[in-house]
């Protein structure tokens, strides 16, 4: 729809002129299980008041309208056009009634539908932000129009329904074709319209229950907790861990933020089909169901589920209790609960490693993001809602609460809660920007941060430390920090100040590398000498950035490259570590250093590796450099060698331990283009080899076969018979994602079909196929090259976002191998020339196509690096 994409100066405008009081939404799901029932009757009526009687506005409303009416007079559905409710000569409080056939969904957006293949019943939840809550009932969409939302559902009479506030009522339905009941629930806090929402369905529920301590501020307070997830799943529903979780974060923030709980109830929902890691909806918290772990889950997993469960509660205080006005300070929520959820799984969880897990995954993210052509400041310009859709991004997230955690060092950790504390409670159920948080800081520390803010918060790219250093006879006579902060936006140098600390490591007695000392130093400009540590003994390590404190790139020394090269794993700090191999991996990425060396590290630091989730991450880095950052020549080796690496990894790993799981699945995504690797795997399942403890659970035959068909070395009806002895959703995906990776030119075809023009695939599917789809080299992919970018505009204009933007994104041809200058490669300049021909595009399918072709050149960059020839 041409009006779908309201832009922030429409939404200002409404802002301006109008306040909202009341939502009152009634929705009718009770034919939500006919497969042919493809819409439901939804009932909106909004209280709202309007500044400037006699004017005109418009609420939001993606569906059908039946009837209208406006403070009494009835109007012609017709005012509806397209994405729009036109309202006309308002009075200055008014009272509007919206009824309308609204669609079930199957890509995620509004109210999605999920039938379980375990046992045939039907799911259904909501998911909106950035915006589409308007595809369930009518409103106002936008951030800053906040309201108080009374829901009431009709829905079949043995489902469980849920929403934002707690039930009042459930009433059976006289006369109904079959039993149905009416849920009634209480009346929210005002809130925005995205954070609204309602579950419904056949529900496995589990309740609790918590209460704040004494002497705090949430003393007396009662807050009932519920949690959800499919009936199929009941059995694999860990709901004591969780429900564990939530009350240790619920002790944490309330300490922390000294302001209660606002909402009520503290619910969570695990959910099928899930377009994010979860959304913090007040009162009813939607998560996706993978946190229900069906299979063997790793230490990393459970400590990654309780990172997202505590961002969430983050989240009831940054982003709901006080909301961003508009997208631009999306931050104000996103890295405030990134943040804060890294810093409660690491105080108030068993799980220590969290700041290390935050340098190796979140960080990373960070890095990779803001070295795209499409990188923007932490606040951002967002002009409209499908710049805002493409904007939950690494930056948002993992930069913004890394420049948090950095900003926490420089005014010290008590002020910066003073300031939290402060900010909730001269803003609470309002909405605010980057001015009213600063206001607030320099309130708290006394200090004027607007430098600060526009160092951190108002430029982009990533800035790179690195030490300078001259010795005489092994001791250092000179060591300065040099900064390189060029804002690719703007092109101007932007050096920014960090508070970091400099770790000097020496090998021990016992052949260990180890800090010896530790220098505090404030970077500010381009160069800062450190004259601390002039005369002291030349260490084995310069570490810049130890505890990873601030966001930088970090490049090492002549000597301190060497050895690490040689022993990063006897590097026993594991932040340290952790932070080492992060910029390893940056310098491979960056072409600064082939492929090759940066494989030999991790088969160095990856057998004494003892941390899970880095481990998972190194293997995977290790099988990206392979397949993309090494030139096509020396791949077939290269994969024979980490293959026969994984193998012997897997088989070195204690029985039974995380470690050898996170080692098999490294195996089996090997195996997808490794031969060696498919070799074991084969074997693996055939039972020629055992692996003691090895769980051969669902989900790792899953990733087993999935490496299997791409090699072709199936059996006959094995991916059939699999299916037929794991009929869940999970399997339904791991089928859907095996069937599309058989190396079959029919296979590809078919699969390449039901993806771009075919409308069966649900969203969880459809990225599956894509996945599968693009295993494969290029005797079978390079003929959808053209193809692709002749569809890309019909996608886009006729599939909603998230399923154009799989499309778009997953079908991109960016596997491809060094043929001539990197910049001149065939697909280059293909996807130059659709930029030239098409400026017009939508912003934000353009900035698909950038960043995609910024993935493929820098991997053609690195294929040039390691033969040479850059």
């Amino acid at each position: 729809m041409e009006n779908e994409n309201l832009g922030r100066d429409e939404a200002a405008g409404r802002s301006a002129l109008l306040q909202t009081e009341s939502y009152t939404v009634e929705l009718d799901l009770s034919g939500a299980r006919d497969p042919d029932a493809g819409t439901y009757r939804t009932v909106t009526t909004v209280v709202f008041s309007c500044r400037q009687p006699g004017s005109s506005t418009f609420l939001d409303f993606i569906g059908d309208v039946t009837a209208l009416e406006l403070n009494g007079k009835v109007l012609d559905p017709a005012a509806a056009d397209g994405a729009r409710v036109a309202l006309h000569d308002l009075a200055d409080r008014n009272t509007v009634r919206v009824e309308g056939l609204a669609r079930y969904s199957s890509s995620g957006e509004g109210l999605h539908r999920f039938v379980d293949p375990a046992d045939g019943e039907t799911y259904l939840y909501t998911q909106y932000e950035p915006a589409d809550a308007r595809r369930v009932f009518a409103c106002f969409e936008q951030p800053d129009l906040k309201a108080s939302f009374s829901f009431s559902v009709l829905a079949p009479a043995d489902w469980t329904v849920a929403s934002n506030g707690a039930e009042t009522a459930v009433e059976p339905v006289e006369g109904a074709a079959a039993p149905t009941a009416r849920w009634v629930f209480a009346p929210t806090q005002r809130i925005s319209t995205y954070i609204t929402t309602v579950l419904a369905g056949p529900y496995h529920r589990e309740t609790a229950a918590w209460t704040g301590a004494a002497g705090t501020a949430a003393e007396g307070l009662e807050v009932p907790l519920a949690l959800y997830c499919r009936r199929s799943l009941a059995p694999s529903f860990d709901a004591p861990e969780i429900f564990d979780t939530t009350r240790r974060g619920l002790d944490f923030f309330h300490d922390l933020f000294d302001y209660p709980y606002p909402f009520g109830k503290y619910d969570q929902a695990f959910v099928p089909e899930y377009n994010l890691g979860a959304m913090e909806n007040p009162g009813l918290v939607t998560f996706t169901e993978n946190y229900v772990f069906q299979s063997a889950a790793t230490e990393a997993q459970r400590e990654g589920r309780a990172n997202t469960i505590l961002h969430e509660m983050a989240h009831m205080w940054f982003g709901d209790l006080v909301t961003m006005r508009w997208w631009d300070d999306l931050w104000l929520k996103e890295s405030f609960a990134d943040y804060m959820g890294a810093l409660a799984v690491a105080e108030a969880t068993r799980w220590e490693t969290s700041w290390v897990s935050f340098a190796n995954r979140r960080k990373s993210w960070a890095y990779v993001q803001d070295q795209l052509p499409t990188t923007h400041p932490i606040v951002a310009d967002i002009p409209d809602l499908e710049a805002a859709k493409q904007n939950f991004d690494g930056i948002t997230y993992a930069k913004g609460a890394s420049v948090l955690k950095q900003l926490v060092a420089f005014v010290g950790r008590d002020a910066f809660t003073r300031a939290a504390r402060q900010y909730f409670r001269k803003h609470e159920y309002g909405n605010t920007t980057l001015a009213d948080l600063l206001d607030v800081l320099a309130a708290a520390t006394g200090q004027d941060l607007a430098g600060w803010s526009r160092a951190w918060l108002e430029t982009s790219g990533v800035p790179s430390l690195r030490a300078e250093v001259a010795t005489v006879d092994g001791v250092l006579t000179d060591v300065t920090i040099v900064q390189d902060a060029v804002d690719p936006v703007t092109g101007r140098g932007e050096p920014r100040p960090h508070r970091i600390r400099l770790g000097l490591y020496t090998f021990d007695g016992d052949g260990r590398l180890v800090r010896t000392a530790a220098e505090p130093v404030t970077v500010e400009g381009a160069r800062t000498p450190v004259p601390a540590l002039v005369g002291s003994e030349q260490p084995d390590l310069l570490l810049v950035n130890d505890d990873d404190l601030t966001y930088a790139k970090v490049s090492f020394d002549e000597r301190s490259l060497a050895t690490l090269l040689t022993s990063i794993h006897l590097l026993q700090d594991p932040l340290a570590r952790a932070t080492c191999l992060t910029a390893l991996w940056s310098a491979t990425r960056d072409a600064e250093m082939p492929a090759t060396s940066y494989l030999d590290a991790v088969m160095l630091a990856a057998p004494a590796e003892t941390g899970v989730g880095v481990l998972q991450v190194l293997l995977a880095n290790a099988r990206t450099a392979v397949e993309r950052f090494a030139p096509a020549a020396v791949r077939p080796g290269l994969r024979d060698r980490l293959g026969d690496f994984l193998a012997g990894g897997l088989r070195a790993a204690d029985p039974g331990s995380d470690l050898q799981l996170a080692w098999a699945r490294a195996l089996a995504a090997a195996a997808r283009t490794a031969p060696r690797a498919a070799d074991v795997v084969r074997s693996v399942l055939d039972g020629d080899e055992e692996i003691a403890g090895l769980p051969l659970d669902a989900e790792l035959r899953w990733f087993f076969l999935q490496g299997l068909a791409a090699q072709q070395r199936l059996r006959t009806g094995e991916l059939e018979a699999q299916r037929a002895e794991d009929a869940t959703a999970s399997g339904r995906v791991g089928f859907t994602l095996a069937s599309a990776a058989i190396p079959d030119a029919a296979i590809k075809k078919a699969t390449w079909e039901e993806a771009v023009r075919g409308e069966r695939l649900s969203n969880e599917l459809l990225g599956a196929a894509i996945e599968g789809f693009m295993i494969g080299g290029s005797d079978l992919l390079g003929r959808y090259e053209e193809p692709y970018f002749e569809m890309i505009r019909e996608v886009w204009a006729t599939r909603g976002i998230e399923m154009a933007s799989r499309i778009v994104r997953g079908l991109y041809p960016g596997h491809q191998d060094l043929d001539g200058a990197p910049d001149r490669h065939p697909v280059v300049v293909r996807t130059d020339a659709w930029l030239l021909a098409h400026a017009d595009a939508p912003a934000a399918l353009r900035r698909i196509i950038i960043e995609e072709r910024d993935h493929l050149l820098r991997s053609l960059r690195a294929q040039a690096r390691a033969q040479g020839t850059r």
